[in-house]
């Protein structure tokens, strides 16, 4: 079974996937006569595709363990989907398993731990796994589309892949 490694959540790295929603590196300012700090668009939601809304919700994920056979990837062709932890407990560490938007091509998968405050935006039709936390329950506020049409396409892998620390 062929396995993917975690590596560490980055900009950088993340980019042909979305965004990283995280304060380190982020464009902020001070506001409301200097008691709070803004940090400014950290992600934009991409949902008015065929009349989509942008809503948040919150999911709460039950902790996995590793190592994890992944079986299926889904993507959302009408609009982005973000993840915040809503927790800055190192101990609420998640997965995510991500593969570029198009046809998809289980050799292009990629995984990434994210630790602490780190969420991510995943772009129009990027090819993602469920939620995957690690070690405790953990909400994540989740912004993401509403709307008429098809915006969730699943696909189960062939054999699976096996996700390992």
């Amino acid at each position: 079974m062929p396995q993917l490694i975690p590596e560490p959540l980055s900009r950088t790295a993340f980019a042909p996937f979305g965004e990283v929603i995280m304060l380190e590196g982020a464009r902020h300012y001070p506001i409301n006569q200097g008691t709070t700090e803004r940090y400014h668009a950290l992600a934009c939601a991409d949902t008015q595709n065929e009349g989509g809304q942008t809503i948040l919700s919150l999911f709460r994920a039950q902790p996995r363990s590793l190592p994890l056979a992944i079986e299926i990837m889904e993507r959302h062709p009408l609009g982005s989907q973000a993840f915040v932890p809503l927790s800055t407990d190192p101990e609420h560490t998640y997965l995510i398993v991500v593969a570029p938007a198009g046809e998809f091509d289980p050799q292009q998968m990629r995984a990434f731990i994210a630790r602490g405050w780190q969420g991510v935006n995943y772009g129009k039709g990027t090819w993602h796994h469920p939620l995957i936390a690690l070690n405790s329950v953990s909400d994540f506020l989740v912004m993401d589309r509403i709307g008429q049409g098809s915006n969730c396409d699943e696909i189960t892998l062939d054999g699976g892949w096996l996700l390992t620390s």
